[in-house]
């Protein structure tokens, strides 16, 4: 919740006195009026901003890099998952195939046993 409240404070400071039109101009000031100091006033607030935006494209960058190897390592628990499911699955062929009623008796009691299993495990 902190980063995101930096971030909010962050982009405030980043837009802070732009307005649609551009920068918005201090009725104090003309445009024969501004000075060296008035700008190195205004490269400094560019500064600031650019530096806030450095910060927040690494960040964004980290958390990016971060779900990319999320998404790496599920992918790959989804393959080894394929590899075991595909490996019952060809023994579910392999006892359906033989239509022997002993071991579909044994399958199915064993379903149930896990399942029961199971459901009080997560109750």
């Amino acid at each position: 919740m902190n980063s995101r409240r930096d971030y909010r404070g962050g982009r405030a400071a980043l837009f802070d006195g732009i307005e649609e039109g551009g920068i918005r101009a201090s009725s104090s000031y003309s445009s024969h009026e501004i000075d060296e100091h008035d700008n190195d006033g205004a490269i400094d607030g560019l500064q600031d901003r650019v530096n806030i935006l450095k910060r927040l494209t690494g960040d964004i960058h980290e958390e990016v890099e971060s779900h990319n190897r999320m998404l790496d390592r599920m992918g790959n628990d989804m393959d080894s998952s394929r590899g075991i499911l595909s490996g019952t699955m060809d023994r579910f062929k392999q006892v359906f195939e033989t239509k022997s009623s002993r071991r579909m008796f044994t399958l199915m009691a064993s379903f149930v046993v896990l399942f029961l299993i199971v459901y009080y495990l997560t109750k």
